[in-house]
């Protein structure tokens, strides 16, 4: 049965992709986005949906709609854009949850919480199971994310265990794909770039640093296997790939793939509070859900190559 759908930050990377999944189910979806870091260019094929609709709005302001499901992604993701404004990010954050909670509260509708591993921090627990509280530098240049992040899981329960509200929360590990911005600042989107562009590829640190990359439509099929689980399974559930590199294993991936590259690898000092490993535990999300990602890292960059290429 088709349902009216809200999306919060729907004209980002990962909400775009979300958009047109529920789409081609057959719901129909309202795109809210304030434009910050998302473009209109990732959901300018859907406009022309009848079943689409996309307002122009900042989730820190309050709004009246009608809907069934609402997924909360609103929030700038990446280091460069959430640092820009930090206060605006802890806003977006703490007060976009709260109207979210609110509305869905008002209509009755169940809301997905897209959260991050970023709230464990710099973990010393490795791989990360959601029971891991965290290690997060509350004063930290990355606090405004992080922080705010964590407390949005903190209202979404708190809803949950006062009013009784349908929630569930997902914690998003490092994702890429087509649609995300070429200046995003995330490892992925910056190695493709540079390396397209023949420029010296920044590697932070000796490039020892762990990451874990999932595709893009793995991620959008565990978030709606997530919100449509009836089994009174609200989470915090992982939704990540368990394959753990190196960034300079990936350096060196985005150049194999490259091969017409001129770029060398160049490093510089770690950022403060970049964490050294990540990898997600997923074993709930695949007893839970029967969710596992599908795409091998080699599989989605080269998809991720061929976009940026075309842009």
């Amino acid at each position: 049965m088709s349902k009216k759908i809200l999306v919060t930050g729907g004209a980002g990377f990962i909400g775009s992709h979300l958009c047109k999944r529920l789409l081609d189910e057959g719901n129909e979806v309202i795109c809210l986005d304030n434009l910050f870091t998302g473009s209109k260019k990732n959901i300018i094929n859907l406009l022309k949906n009848k079943n689409f609709e996309f307002i122009r709005h900042d989730v820190t302001q309050p709004i009246l709609l009608e809907v069934d499901q609402i997924y909360h992604l609103a929030c700038p993701a990446s280091p460069i854009y959430y640092q820009y404004n930090p206060i605006k990010t802890i806003k977006t954050n703490v007060l976009g949850t709260l109207n979210m909670l609110g509305l869905a509260k008002r209509v009755k509708a169940r809301i997905l919480q897209a959260s991050t591993s970023e709230v464990y921090g710099d973990p010393v627990e490795h791989p990360q199971k959601e029971t891991y509280w965290g290690n997060v530098n509350p004063i930290g240049i990355r606090s405004c994310y992080d922080e705010g992040k964590r407390v949005a899981e903190t209202l979404c329960m708190d809803y949950h265990r006062q009013s009784g509200l349908d929630i569930r929360i997902i914690r998003i590990f490092n994702t890429y794909g087509p649609n995300m911005h070429p200046k995003d600042g995330r490892v992925v989107s910056n190695f493709i770039m540079q390396a397209l562009q023949n420029k010296n590829i920044t590697i932070y640190g000796k490039g020892k640093q762990t990451r874990s990359f999932q595709y893009v439509d793995d991620l959008v099929e565990g978030m709606i296997k997530m919100m449509n689980n009836n089994q009174k399974f609200i989470g915090p559930v992982n939704i990540g790939n368990p394959g753990e590199f190196t960034i300079k294993e990936l350096a060196k991936m985005v150049l194999k793939y490259i091969p017409e590259s001129k770029s060398k690898l160049i490093y510089k000092p770690l950022p403060s509070d970049d964490p050294k490993q990540r990898r997600p535990d997923i074993s709930i999300a695949k007893n839970k859900l029967g969710w596992t990602p599908k795409i091998k890292l080699e599989d989605g960059l080269k998809k991720t190559i061929e976009y940026f290429r075309n842009q």
